[in-house]
Formats: C-alpha cells, structure tokens, sequence
C-alpha cells in the first residue's frame, strides 16, 4: 500500500489523540507524519502529543497547509469558527471530521468547493487499535478518499461505511457505548468483590469477560441469544443470575440507555443546523 500523507489534527481532544496514538502503534505512520493544533491554554493536550513525538502548534492555518488529510476534532461549536479560518487553504484537502451533529451539508458549505468531506464517528477504544468506526463520504469525496479513510480507522480497530442518518444512532451505540461497559465491568466486579474477591482480581477478570464474550458475538456467527443459552444450564448459577438481571429490568434499561443517548445526539445535533 502507498503512503498515507500527512495527517493533521485540528484540536487535541481524547479522540484525536486516541486516533494519532493507533495510527501510530499501527505502524500507519511516524510521529513525523502528523500534526496538530491545540489551544494555547491546554497544556495536557500539547504534553500528550509531544509525548508520541508529534508537532503542536498553536494555530490551524499552518496545520491544513502542511496536511494531506485533515481531522476536525475541536468542539462541534468551534467548528464553523475554525472552518471560516481555514477555508482558503482547503481546496484538495481530504477532510475527515469526528465533530458531532455537524452534517456534511454544514462542512461542505463551510470549506473549498474542491475540498472533500467524510465524516467518521470512531469511539475511543481506538487508543488500543480497538476501536468501532463509522464514515460517510461527502459530495466530493472520491472511492480513494474513502479507501483511504478506511484504511486509517481499520488500522485501530473496525469500520463500516453508513448513512448519515444512522450517525445519531451509532454515537449512541458505539460512541458512548464504551461508558455503559465500563459501568457493566465495575459493577461485575463490585459483585464478586462483595462475595469475596480481592478488587485488583476482580477487575482483571471482569474486562477479560467482556472481552472475550464480545469477540465470540463476532467471531461465532451464532445470535447472542443461543451464545446466552449455550452458557445456561437447567437450575443452574447462569440461570439464576440472568433471571435476576430481567427482574431488575436490565435489557430494558440498557436498550433504553442507547435510545436516551441517541434522542440526545438528535437534540444536539437540532441546534448545530
């Protein structure tokens, strides 16, 4: 395969420095292969790049000029600032954007009309080349923008192209999914330290568990029901716990979870356009 280019980042937020760090742990590209801008007033941001050996500035201007791909990982209220900054300086620039609720309607509005877009929604599981991801290619953007794309996000996990009408939905599935499973490891582990199990142990444990259940619902291409039914024997410990789990309502309050996070990602969303 044939050289990336130079990445930029625009904003030194956890997701940019989740995707530099998986590209970079990949073997997608060097330190010297990126860029980023970041605030003057967030020290940790500037510290956390120049930690990996990548180059910060202050600015975005010399970022876009100095980049081949472009990620717009600032706020998503700073974005039509930032954009109105940079537009000059983006015509034939791939720019890939992680900002949430901004369209590509909104982005391609507010850049060079020979720049191309693509949004991609990544989750931050990324900084262990574990990541989900997601992309949705603009107007302009060409099959080898989104080879491209895919290439970058499949170096730090998976990705799958959708539809930007699907894009609320996978930020609350996949996007703030990591924090409902790390609330379901804590609480495994609060379980089995109250019966006994020394914390450190109880945690080590508890993440593998989910791991290793989340790989089979990959892997096995058999439903997540038989998987659940395979593990649960008659009157057995599996059968208790799951019975208490419905009592408590937990596929109720999980599924309700992802459609809370997604009715708020709309709501956002409303007020970018």
């Amino acid at each position: 395969m044939g050289s990336i280019g130079k990445i930029g980042f625009l904003g030194g937020g956890n997701m940019a420095k989740a995707l530099a760090k998986g590209f970079i742990a990949a073997g997608l590209t060097k330190p010297s292969g990126i860029i980023a801008s970041v605030h003057p007033a967030d020290k940790v941001s500037q510290q956390s790049f120049q930690s990996l050996g990548i180059e910060t500035l202050v600015e975005n201007a010399p970022v876009v000029e100095k980049s081949e791909i472009v990620f717009v990982s600032v706020k998503p209220q700073v974005v039509p600032k930032v954009l109105a900054e940079i537009k000059p300086l983006s015509a034939n620039k791939l720019f890939l954007s992680v900002a949430m609720g901004i369209t590509l309607k909104s982005l391609e509005s507010s850049l060079s009309t020979q720049s191309r877009v693509i949004r991609v929604m990544p989750n931050t599981p990324a900084l262990v080349c574990s990541g989900c991801s997601v992309y949705v290619r603009g107007s302009q953007a060409s099959d080898a923008d989104a080879q491209v794309t895919q290439r970058l996000l499949e170096a730090v996990g998976t990705c799958e192209a959708c539809d930007e009408s699907q894009l609320d939905i996978v930020t609350a599935l996949s996007g703030s999914g990591p924090a409902y499973v790390f609330v379901m490891i804590e609480a495994l582990a609060d379980g089995a330290v109250h019966m006994g199990m020394p914390r450190d142990l109880a945690y080590r444990l508890a993440a593998q568990t989910v791991l290793g259940a989340g790989h089979m619902v990959r892997e096995c291409a058999t439903h997540p029901g038989q998987l659940k039914d395979n593990v649960t024997s008659p009157a057995g410990s599996t059968a208790a716990a799951l019975r208490h789990l419905e009592r408590s309502g937990f596929r109720a309050a999980v599924a309700g979870a992802v459609e809370a996070a997604t009715l708020r990602c709309r709501q956002i969303s409303g007020e970018q356009t």
